[in-house]
């Protein structure tokens, strides 16, 4: 079975979850519990298993939690 794969292009820009808790001006632990409910979508990147969001979805978050 074959994984899809997406190139960073096609999923546009990505932050790290400091970037994001500094942006919505949240502590970085708040960021991870939201994507950990599933009210942020992430990715998981690296071998370490590192998050990165992309701006889109944080933005369409920030716009949905006004």
């Amino acid at each position: 079975m074959a994984m899809a794969s997406m190139t960073v292009n096609e999923l546009g820009p990505m932050l790290t979850a400091t970037e994001v808790a500094e942006m919505l001006h949240l502590h970085v632990n708040t960021v991870k519990r939201l994507g950990d409910r599933g009210e942020l979508p992430f990715y998981r990147v690296c071998k370490r298993g590192d998050r990165r969001f992309r701006l889109d979805d944080v933005l369409r978050f920030l716009h949905q939690n006004r």
